[in-house]
């Protein structure tokens, strides 16, 4: 139950290869929220699961090797959002940036494109906002957490204070 099948460094390497892989796969496959996942997007999610199990431990089913294998994606995933605090060009690459997707109350065709989204998308967005039309809209983009975010055409700029946490202020 515990003895491995085949040597741990193996299941660490592959593991490692699949963890990039999926990394670089589901960050090209575009931005989107737990929330707005449909349910061919979670049968997707575990079809790969299972899929990538056996390249991750090969021909080992032992609990060592399942704990090894675990044990490095939780590391690995550890050490990508460590390195992505330190280093701008790293979180563009696995976060990416916002999209423009309305401009002064005009789609931009080009980014829905890109980003697989369609009129209807935004358009219910904008409704869930409570504004009835893209005219009435002044800007909307899709964030790098999948939400889409609105600015009303009538809209005046507001300016917030921003508030420290836990700063003791002195009387």
């Amino acid at each position: 139950m515990f003895s491995l099948d085949v040597n741990g460094w193996s299941i660490v390497a592959r593991t490692v290869m699949i963890y990039g892989a999926l990394l670089i796969g589901l960050r090209l496959a575009g931005k989107r929220e737990l929330g707005q996942m449909t349910p061919f997007d979670l049968v997707v999610l575990l079809l790969i699961a299972n899929a990538v199990q056996n390249a991750m431990v090969g021909p080992d089913t032992s609990v060592t090797g399942g704990l090894i294998a675990a044990g490095v994606l939780i590391a690995g995933n550890y050490g990508v959002a460590q390195a992505r605090e330190r280093l701008p060009w790293l979180r563009r690459a696995v976060e990416g940036t916002p999209t423009l997707l309305i401009n002064n109350g005009e789609f931009v065709p080009r980014s829905l494109r890109r980003e697989g989204l369609d009129e209807d998308d935004v358009l219910m967005v904008i409704r869930e906002h409570g504004l009835a039309d893209v005219k009435d809209v002044q800007m909307a983009v899709l964030e790098v957490d999948g939400s889409i975010s609105i600015v009303p055409a009538d809209a005046n700029a507001m300016r917030t204070r921003k508030h420290g946490r836990f700063v003791r202020r002195r009387e």
